[in-house]
């Protein structure tokens, strides 16, 4: 029986994305979410796209995800939190694909993988999640006489700075280095800042125009500078990544997961 799949945000970009990336696979789309008042409510989930799908669009999730065996949500914080708690009476796995959680936010999604299985990433390209395990190995090499900065750039409408993928590079470099990163980052650089403290991890934001994502981190040493960069031209690459990881948590025990771990790259 092939997977039955719930996409929350279906009004947004990467609901939209997610929605042609389920179409196209062995998976079946049978619930299709939005915001209560969403002027969709009710309209067929494919008819942004110009196809009929059979499944009209609704806001009450609670009964809604009673049709599905995995919820695939990148949404906002509050949403994914709310959907969550609706998953985990129900036994619905989840995808979490939102970023910007808080502290409290983190901890509901941990304690509900006592209950449910979750993947959460902040970013589920297969590019991305390879380049983590390539930044591990960078910094563990590299881990004396580099300065280490973190450029990302996104679309105009991107709410959180830096990007959840530049948070993570710069978590994955600073735990490979042995450091905290909230002791360590940088976020801004303005005025007179003094010379460059060594320990530091430095990220610098870009926003503007339609980019999907892009993400470096450097490495500059004396003589040398390393770069790890990936580029997003499209947001299929996150939803081909999500549906991955959504079949592979079907044939796991509930708990909570990345990407690394759907990838084999532990």
């Amino acid at each position: 029986m092939s997977l039955r799949v719930a996409i929350a945000g279906v009004s947004g970009r990467m609901g939209r994305v997610l929605i042609d990336t389920v179409l196209a696979s062995d998976c079946r789309l049978t619930v299709a979410l939005d915001r209560p008042g969403s002027p969709m409510l009710g309209q067929d989930a494919g008819q942004a796209l110009g196809v009929h799908t059979g499944v009209a669009i609704r806001s009450d999730f609670a009964e809604a995800l009673r049709d599905a065996d995995v919820l695939i949500d990148f949404t906002r914080p509050e949403g994914t939190l709310a959907h969550l708690a609706a998953c985990r009476a129900l036994g619905v796995n989840l995808i979490v694909g939102t970023t910007g959680f808080d502290d409290a936010g983190k901890a509901a999604l941990h304690a509900a993988a006592s209950d449910i299985g979750l993947v959460c990433a902040p970013n589920f390209s297969v590019g991305v999640n390879l380049s983590l395990k390539l930044l591990d190995m960078a910094a563990r090499v590299l881990d004396t006489g580099y300065d280490i900065e973190i450029v990302e750039a996104h679309h105009r409408h991107k709410v959180d700075a830096p990007s959840g993928t530049a948070l993570r590079m710069g978590e994955v470099v600073a735990n490979a280095l042995g450091r905290d990163l909230a002791q360590c980052a940088v976020y801004g650089r303005e005025g007179v800042t003094g010379a460059r403290d060594p320990s530091t991890i430095g990220f610098a934001t870009v926003r503007g125009g339609d980019v999907v994502g892009d993400h470096t981190v450097m490495f500059m040493g004396e003589g040398e500078r390393l770069e790890i960069t990936h580029k997003a031209s499209s947001r299929a690459t996150f939803a081909q990544g999500a549906l991955r990881a959504a079949r592979w948590l079907q044939a796991q025990p509930a708990g909570y997961y990345d990407m690394q771990d759907v990838l084999g790259l532990r």
